[in-house]
C-alpha cells in the first residue's frame, strides 16, 4: 500500500485502511569542516473545505485565508552531522508526515529521520486531517478521517523546501540566544500552576497569571557567505511559549494566528537593520497552559497582530544582539528515538497505563470553553473524580463515560502509541523536541533533567508539539486537579516522570558530534480515509474571472478592521493554487500603477463566500488621504489577470 493508493481508495468515498512506512536512510556525507547552512519557505495555504483543527467538534471548514501558512526550513550541516529544522504552520506535528518526508528526501539530501524536526505554530485555525493516529484525525477537528490527499500535498510541499534549503546550503555562521518576553502572554490554568510543590507563590489573583508563563524566547540565527565575500543574514528561527489560540474559533479563514506576525515582524526587523530578508519561522515551546494575552473577549486579529509583532520585535531585537556570537564552529547532533508503549510502557519507575480522556477536556479550555459543560460536573475544570470511585492507573481522572466504554468508543490503537523524542544540540543549547503539549512548569522539569544528563552549561529548549502529536504533559500535581490540561494528559499522573526518564537517557546518549544512525522499525498507520482536498482543476479550466461589480468599502467595527473588498465570479475552488498569489492592491501614483499590498502579508486575505463567489479583503486600508487604488487579481493556474476599476 502506498500513499497514492490511499487516494485512489477514497475516491469512492470513506474507507478504512493501513499504510506501513519504512523509512529509508539517506545517503552518507563526509566530514565538514566548519558550518554550512540553507534555508527555504514554503506555503501551505491550501484551498477552501478542508476542516480546521485544534477546537475540535467546535471549529468548522476553512472558507479562504486571512494570514497565509508557512513553512520555514533550516538546514545545518558540521561534522558528520545533518539536521534540518521545520517549523510550520501547523496544529502540530504527524509521525505519518514527519517519515513520510524524512523518505522523500533519502535519496538527494543526507538528512536522516532523527535530523528531521517537524516543528509546528499550533494554530488553531489550519486543516486538520493529517496527524499521525485516527484520535487526532477524528477529535481534533469539524469533520473526522485522514485525507491522504492533504498529506501528500503537505509531504510533498515539505519535503520540496527541505530539498531546496539542503540544496542551497553555503558556509554559513550561527549563534543561539535567548531573551525574556513578558506581558504578552498569561497563564489560563492558574488554579492547577500554584498546585505545584515547586512553585512558591500561591497567590491566584489576576496579575499573577502574567507571572506564572514562560517568558524565555530562543533564537537561531544563521548567517551565510554572500559573493561580495561578506556575511549576510540567512535565516532565524525562534521558540517561545504561546497558544495559537488569539482568532476565535468562528472566523472562517485559515491563519496562522500571532505567529503570522511573530515571524513577520522578526523578519521586518532583520531587513530594516540590513537591508536583506531572511527566512524567518517560530515554533511552540512549553505552551500547554499559555493563553495569548489578548484583551478579555477580543479573539479578533488586530489583538493578535499587536502581540504578535510585540513578540517579534523582540525577537529583532535578540537577532541584532546575536552578532558577536557568530561562528562558523556550531558543534551539532541529533539523537532520536521512538518509544512503543505496546512493547516498552515503563520508564524512570514508572509503568503507562493504557490511554484515557478526562471528562474535563469536554468542557475546552479557558479562552474557547464551549457554553455550559464547565458549569457541569464532572465536566467542570478542578472536579476531580472521588476518591472511593478512582482509577489506581488515572487516579484523578474522571474517565468520559468510563473506561470500558471510552475503550469501545476508541480503540486502544487509535490513540497515539508509539513516542517520538528528539535532542537535537546546537553548540551550547539543546533542542528537546516532544509531541506533547507542554505546561510552563513541566517544562522546566524536563529542562532541569535533561540538562543534567547533558552535562556543563547547555541551555535546553523544550519544543512542544514536535514530530506528532500527544495532547497534554503536566506534572502530577497540576494533573491531581484535573483542569482541562490535566483531563488532556492521556497517560496519567507518571507520564511527565517517563518523559523526563526517556529524554534524560537520549541525551546522555547524544554527545556533540553523535548523529541519530538507530534502525528504526517500520511504522503502520491506520485510520478512517475522508477526501476533503478539492479535486484540482486543469490549468485554465473552469470559467473565467468576472468581477462582480466595483470595489466597497465595509466600515470598522468594534471587532473588526475597516477593509474595502472587491468581489468576483469563478469556477469551483479546486480551479486555482491558494498557495500561490491570488490578489493585490495598487496605488495610481505620477508613474503609474504600484504595488501597495498582496496576500503575501497581513491585511489582504481572499475568502470564497458561496458556490463560485470570491471576495478579496484589503483591511486597514489608508483613509482619508487623496489616492485611487485598485484591486488586481493575479494570474493564477492559467487564469490571467483580471484589474478592477479604481477606487478612493
Amino acid at each position: 500500500m502506498t500513499l497514492d493508493r490511499w487516494v485512489e481508495l477514497v475516491a469512492g468515498g470513506p474507507v478504512r485502511s493501513s499504510l506501513t512506512i519504512t523509512t529509508r536512510r539517506p545517503r552518507r556525507g563526509g566530514t565538514v569542516r566548519g558550518l554550512l547552512a540553507g534555508a527555504a519557505e514554503v506555503d501551505l495555504t491550501p484551498p477552501p473545505g478542508m476542516p480546521k483543527a485544534g477546537h475540535s467538534k467546535n471549529a468548522r471548514d476553512g472558507a479562504g485565508f486571512r494570514t497565509r501558512l508557512k513553512a520555514r526550513v533550516v538546514h545545518l550541516r558540521a561534522g558528520e552531522v545533518s539536521v534540518a529544522l521545520v517549523a510550520a504552520d501547523l496544529h502540530a506535528g504527524s509521525a505519518l508526515v514527519h517519515r513520510l518526508v524524512a523518505d522523500a528526501v533519502a535519496s538527494d539530501t543526507d538528512i536522516p529521520l532523527g535530523g528531521l524536526m517537524l516543528g509546528s505554530t499550533h494554530t488553531h485555525a489550519g486543516p486538520g486531517q493529517f496527524h499521525g493516529c485516527d484520535f487526532y484525525n477524528h477529535w481534533a477537528s469539524n469533520r473526522p478521517g485522514l485525507d491522504p490527499a492533504y498529506a501528500g500535498w503537505l509531504v510533498d510541499r515539505l519535503a520540496g523546501a527541505v530539498r531546496e534549503a539542503y540544496a542551497t546550503r553555503r558556509p554559513a555562521r550561527a549563534a543561539v540566544g535567548s531573551t525574556q518576553v513578558w506581558g504578552y502572554t498569561r497563564n489560563r490554568s492558574l488554579s492547577a500552576h500554584v498546585e505545584n510543590d515547586t512553585v512558591a507563590d500561591k497567590r491566584t489573583e489576576a496579575q499573577r497569571r502574567y507571572a506564572a508563563v514562560n517568558p524565555d524566547l530562543h533564537l537561531l540565527r544563521v548567517d551565510a557567505a554572500d559573493p561580495s565575500g561578506g556575511w549576510a543574514p540567512l535565516a532565524a528561527l525562534a521558540w517561545f511559549s504561546i497558544h495559537g489560540t488569539g482568532i476565535s474559533r468562528h472566523d472562517p479563514a485559515y491563519n496562522a494566528d500571532v505567529w503570522a506576525y511573530i515571524a513577520g515582524e522578526l523578519a521586518d526587523g532583520v531587513e530594516r537593520r540590513t537591508g536583506v530578508r531572511p527566512v524567518a519561522g517560530a515554533m511552540e515551546a512549553t505552551h500547554g497552559d499559555v493563553t495569548p494575552a489578548v484583551r478579555p473577549g477580543m479573539l479578533v486579529y488586530h489583538e493578535a497582530e499587536r502581540v504578535g509583532r510585540g513578540i517579534g520585535a523582540a525577537a529583532a531585537v535578540l537577532h541584532e544582539s546575536l552578532e558577536r556570537e557568530l561562528s562558523d564552529r556550531l558543534a551539532l547532533a541529533a539523537g532520536y528515538r521512538e518509544v512503543d508503549l505496546a512493547s516498552n510502557p515503563s520508564a524512570g519507575g514508572v509503568t503507562l497505563p493504557s490511554p484515557a480522556v478526562g471528562a474535563a477536556k469536554l468542557a475546552g479550555a479557558v479562552e474557547n470553553a464551549t457554553p455550559l459543560l464547565p458549569h457541569l460536573p464532572p465536566f467542570r475544570p478542578g472536579f476531580p473524580k472521588p476518591r472511593f470511585l478512582r482509577d489506581p492507573a488515572q487516579r484523578e481522572k474522571w474517565v468520559f463515560g468510563s473506561a470500558r466504554l471510552q475503550q469501545r468508543v476508541t480503540p486502544l490503537d487509535a490513540f497515539p502509541r508509539v513516542m517520538p523524542v528528539q535532542l537535537l544540540r546546537l553548540g551550547a543549547a539543546a533542542v528537546l523536541a516532544l509531541p506533547f503539549e507542554v505546561t510552563v512548569e513541566a517544562g522546566r522539569r524536563l529542562r532541569a533533567a535533561t540538562a543534567a544528563a547533558l552535562g556543563g552549561d547547555v541551555d535546553v529548549v523544550v519544543s512542544s508539539v514536535a514530530n506528532d502529536y500527544w495532547d497534554y504533559l503536566t506534572t502530577p500535581e497540576e494533573y491531581s486537579l484535573q483542569c482541562y490540561e490535566g483531563a488532556s494528559t492521556l497517560y496519567g499522573p507518571g507520564t511527565l516522570r517517563f518523559v523526563s526518564a526517556v529524554a534524560a537517557s537520549l541525551a546522555a546518549e547524544t554527545p556533540p558530534g553523535a548523529q541519530s544512525e538507530a534502525a528504526l522499525a517500520a511504522r503502520t498507520f491506520t485510520g478512517l480515509l475522508r477526501r476533503y482536498l478539492p479535486e484540482p482543476a486543469p490549468a485554465g479550466s473552469g470559467p473565467a474571472r468576472r468581477l462582480a461589480g466595483p470595489a466597497h468599502f465595509v466600515e470598522a467595527t468594534a471587532t473588526e478592521d475597516a477593509y474595502w473588498e472587491q468581489r468576483w465570479t469563478a469556477g469551483p475552488a479546486g480551479c486555482f493554487d491558494w498557495h500561490r498569489p491570488l490578489a493585490r492592491v495598487e496605488r495610481l501614483t505620477e508613474d503609474g500603477w504600484e504595488r501597495v499590498a498582496d496576500d503575501q502579508g497581513w491585511h489582504l486575505g481572499v475568502l470564497r463566500l458561496g458556490d463560485g463567489l470570491y471576495a478579496a479583503r484589503w483591511y486597514r486600508p489608508p483613509l482619508g488621504a487623496p489616492a485611487s487604488h485598485r484591486f488586481v487579481l493575479e494570474a493564477n493556474r492559467g487564469h490571467r489577470e483580471v484589474t478592477g476599476e479604481g477606487f478612493d
